[in-house]
C-alpha cells in the first residue's frame, strides 16, 4: 500500500473515541481512521451506483414542465 502522510484536526471527542477504538482493537489510530474512510467512501460509491442503476427504470414516468420547476 502506498501511503501519504496527512494532517487533520480532530475534536477532543473524536480523538478520544478513536483512541478508545484503537486500544480496544489493538490497532493504531491511523488504522482506525483508514477503516472509517474506507467505510465512508465505499458507502458513497454504493449510493451513486444505486442511483445510477435506477435511471430510466420507469419509462412511463412523467416529468412536470419546466414552468412548474420554477414556481416558488
Amino acid at each position: 500500500m502506498g501511503a501519504t502522510r496527512t494532517q487533520v484536526y480532530l475534536t477532543g471527542d473524536q480523538r478520544r473515541m478513536i483512541d478508545e477504538i484503537a486500544q480496544a482493537e489493538g490497532v493504531t489510530l491511523a488504522e482506525v481512521v483508514r477503516r472509517a474512510l474506507d467505510a465512508y467512501l465505499g458507502a458513497e460509491r454504493d449510493a451513486a451506483a444505486a442511483l445510477a442503476s435506477t435511471f430510466g427504470a420507469d419509462p412511463g414516468a412523467s416529468m412536470p414542465s419546466r414552468d412548474e420547476w420554477d414556481r416558488g
